[in-house]
């Protein structure tokens, strides 16, 4: 009986793709939207946080080797965001998370996309 175990193999393509699949739905849901409309929209503002955090959490299951040879991506930010999500919620700076829904992450996901995860 086959269970689907070697289905999920968890190496770098898998996590790679994840952080992708996160960074294409950051911007399909924030395509049209306001910094207004997010901070009003508490549904989606923490949809959006949930998903930068896991982006933050997938690069760091990637391996060393893989960080390396993708250095053109900003992991240290990635991580510190995800630090500042975390640690201080309350005081998250929606400006600047706005700002990187709108701006860095479309340019994350052209640089991951051009590493051809």
């Amino acid at each position: 009986m086959a269970f689907g175990f070697m289905d999920n193999i968890k190496n770098d393509s898998y996590f790679a793709n994840k952080i992708c699949d996160d960074l294409s739905f950051i911007i399909k849901h924030t395509k049209d939207i306001t910094s207004d409309e997010l901070n009003k929209n508490e549904i989606l503002l923490d949809s959006m946080l949930f998903r930068l955090i896991q982006i933050s959490e997938n690069a760091k299951s990637l391996s060393d080797d893989y960080k390396k040879h993708h250095s053109d991506v900003p992991w240290t930010a990635i991580y510190g965001l995800r630090n500042k999500i975390v640690h201080d919620y309350g005081s998250v700076d929606l400006s600047i998370v706005y700002t990187t829904l709108k701006e860095d992450i479309p340019n994350l996901l052209r640089i991951m996309s051009r590493n051809d995860t």
